[in-house]
């Protein structure tokens, strides 16, 4: 069997993609790691990374080696974690991933509770792109990740939080409530690439990604985008939730396409099935699904982020 280090160094190489990166997180010179990776591979009889000039990319059998290394770990961890408890000199440590259009309300709305909830942890919330976040999951940056669903990926424990609506900042637009087809001859103000809310707004309005290049703005946050809709005209979608914390307005609008669907998205948290801090994670995860829980109409559309 591989020891506790040797596990520590695959996963470093398998994190950074490189040897020398490996090395310089673990602390160790690159031929320390080298000869301790290539013992591993010799206890197990099998190689687990393609060694070329550029990076280090998992053969077959390193690719269902990696999730159990992770697990093993994680064990060790909380081995550690049991340690420290009973000696008095434990602080936990939490990790939560989200991304932007959902921190602009989530954080607000949760962090004095999640501070109660967890007085003796200290948790780091960061802001992250949906690909990034996934990405800081499986390079184990993050301990939980709270995105737009769906997510198919079998080796995470994926949890339902709640569903929203998602709504039109349409000044130019009267009524509460619009059809799609109103929008068509609108300018639309996207956000940037790589914000699931973009994908998902071209989705349902049916907005051609070649868009002319008088249209082709594109922001970096909410309340900027709604202020580009009050100065030059056009319009933005808003998630539901973030409706209270927008500027003091009553434009936001329900959206109708011609079967009388309104757009929505599923908002999950993603973390790794066997994990040392998943007891305070229940905690957070409780508290948004009882926070924003309600009944889900049956003509909510929910929209891919892809």
């Amino acid at each position: 069997m591989i020891s506790p280090q040797q596990i520590a160094y695959v996963l470093a190489v398998y994190e950074t993609g490189s040897i020398s990166r490996a090395a310089e997180h673990c602390f160790v010179t690159q031929p320390t790691l080298s000869m301790q990776l290539k013992k591993a591979e010799e206890l197990l009889g099998h190689t687990i990374f393609h060694r070329d000039a550029y990076s280090m990319e998992l053969t077959d059998f390193g690719k269902s080696l990696i999730p159990l290394l992770q697990q093993i770990q994680g064990d060790f961890g909380a081995i550690d974690r049991i340690s420290q408890i009973y000696s008095g000199t434990y602080k936990e440590r939490l990790r939560i991933g989200v991304i932007p259009t959902v921190a602009a309300y989530l954080l607000l709305d949760n962090f004095r509770e999640w501070q109660t909830l967890l007085p003796n942890t200290q948790v780091f919330v960061e802001e992250l792109k949906t690909e990034e976040l996934i990405e800081a999951l499986d390079q184990r940056k993050v301990d939980l990740a709270i995105l737009a669903g769906p997510l198919n990926q079998n080796n995470y424990r994926v949890t339902p939080l709640f569903m929203e609506e998602i709504l039109a900042y349409a000044p130019s637009i009267s009524g509460e409530v619009l059809l799609v087809d109103q929008l068509k001859d609108l300018q639309p103000w996207l956000l940037n690439k790589g914000n699931c809310l973009r994908t998902q707004m071209m989705q349902f309005c049916a907005i051609d990604e070649d868009l002319p290049s008088s249209w082709n703005y594109q922001g970096g946050n909410m309340d900027l985008l709604m202020r580009m809709v009050d100065q030059q005209g056009g319009y933005t979608l808003i998630p539901e939730y973030y409706h209270p914390f927008a500027s003091q307005t009553t434009e936001f609008k329900s959206i109708r396409d011609n079967q009388g669907s309104f757009p929505g998205r599923s908002i999950i948290a993603v973390s790794a099935f066997r994990h040392a801090n998943w007891d305070s994670m229940e905690k957070i995860v409780r508290s948004v699904q009882h926070k924003y829980g309600k009944p889900v109409s049956k003509e909510l559309e929910l929209l891919s982020w892809k």
